[in-house]
């Protein structure tokens, strides 16, 4: 018998820091949770109408693979509206079970054994994964506190080599809420058309930007044709539970994750896309009530963790603050279970988006400003009981 029947370059991938965390969390009672990165708005009431509609309507089959031309059409329109590129719905566009699948579709769909994906930590949880998953080499760049956890281009370029084949881009960022200049997204596409990479771009905050949005990566000269342009209805508009996504990118990209798509998933839920279109459609309103209340909400918990003598920057996009705990003397995994023992307050160890997450928490402001109140108030007396030990 052999020793596992499980491929090894699966059985090596780590769990998930954040879910792993949370399996301690869910073994306890009347927890207030600043953990899992997900709207505690319920989705628009017109987004879930046009769901019960469609389902009335009797539409229960199958849509084309690439998704229904209408969903796709409106995709398109919303882009070029919102951040000033052109893609044609036909063939230059893909419907996905959520940005997750997206990621999976395009990193399959481009890399071979042994090609090497350049991507920034701390970051989002699921990028070295998805890349070992496709056979390729995850390579992570650190950003720091000092740089406001922007991607530095010199250390960017610094990291490729003769195996380099993407770069991973997730601007504004999940955990530290950062993002890029517009001299900093110029560099990083010069140097992606210098090196021949692809970019892919995970815009999934990209409407929760609290300033001035920095053009995509792909309005920039020579980026539009070698750049996948992700995004979703999670975030924004509120529609976790739907699971729709997209990608959007060249033509041979796009047919290739198309073909990938087709042979596992088939298509997204009919009424999920009939849903997503009513968010394009009729729910930008909502979207920005959602994204003032997030602003709300991030100067109060960045104000609190500053007056309590944990250095927070002000995140610029997203709806996470990574305070800097390193003042207490505890890892960031230390830190966290002895505030959710002691105080009965789940936040996530920074070292689940990457080792240089250590020194940091993340904490999800996607949740009441009662519970905000609440949850900072606890965490200052923990503080406080620290420092008489």
């Amino acid at each position: 018998m052999k020793n596992s029947y499980v491929a090894p370059h699966i059985s090596s991938l780590p769990k998930s820091g954040i879910r792993d965390f949370f399996e301690l969390v869910n073994t306890m009672e009347d927890v207030i949770s600043l953990g899992i990165g997900e709207p505690d708005f319920i989705t628009p009431w017109t987004i879930r109408e046009s769901a019960i509609y469609s389902y009335e309507k009797g539409n229960t089959h199958y849509t084309s693979n690439l998704g229904t031309i209408q969903l796709r059409k409106e995709i398109c329109n919303y882009v070029k509206n919102t951040y000033n590129l052109e893609y044609h719905p036909e063939n230059e566009c893909i419907v996905t079970v959520g940005v997750s699948e997206a990621l999976d579709l395009v990193m399959r769909a481009i890399l071979s054994p042994g090609d090497e994906v350049i991507y920034h930590e701390p970051c989002y949880v699921s990028y070295a994964p998805e890349i070992r998953m496709a056979h390729g080499i995850p390579v992570a760049v650190s950003t720091y506190e000092k740089n406001a956890f922007a991607l530095d281009p010199d250390d960017l370029e610094k990291a490729v080599t003769d195996r380099t084949k993407a770069i991973v881009l997730n601007f504004p960022c999940n955990p530290t809420g950062a993002v890029l200049t517009q001299e900093q997204t110029e560099k990083i596409a010069q140097i992606a058309v210098k090196y021949d990479l692809i970019v892919i771009s995970d815009q999934i905050y990209s409407e929760l930007t609290y300033e001035e949005m920095t053009p995509s990566i792909a309005t920039f000269p020579g980026m539009k044709d070698r750049t996948v342009f992700l995004n979703g209805f999670s975030k924004a508009f509120a529609m976790t539970g739907f699971r729709v996504g997209y990608a959007c990118g060249p033509k041979e990209i796009i047919d290739a994750m198309m073909k990938i798509h087709q042979y596992s998933i088939m298509c997204v839920s009919i009424n999920a896309q009939h849903a997503a279109c009513e968010a394009l459609k009729n729910a930008r309103q909502d979207m920005e009530m959602m994204r003032n209340e997030y602003c709300r909400r991030r100067n109060v918990i960045v104000n609190a963790f500053n007056t309590m003598g944990l250095p927070c920057l002000l995140p610029h996009g997203a709806f996470y603050a990574f305070p800097n705990i390193t003042s207490t003397g505890l890892s960031s995994m230390e830190f966290a279970k002895e505030l959710l023992i002691s105080e009965k307050v789940a936040v996530v160890p920074g070292t689940a988006f990457g080792e240089c997450g250590e020194g940091f928490i993340r904490c999800s402001y996607a949740t009441s400003m009662d519970g905000i109140k609440t949850a900072m108030e606890k965490i200052k007396t923990f503080l406080d009981k620290l420092k008489t030990k």
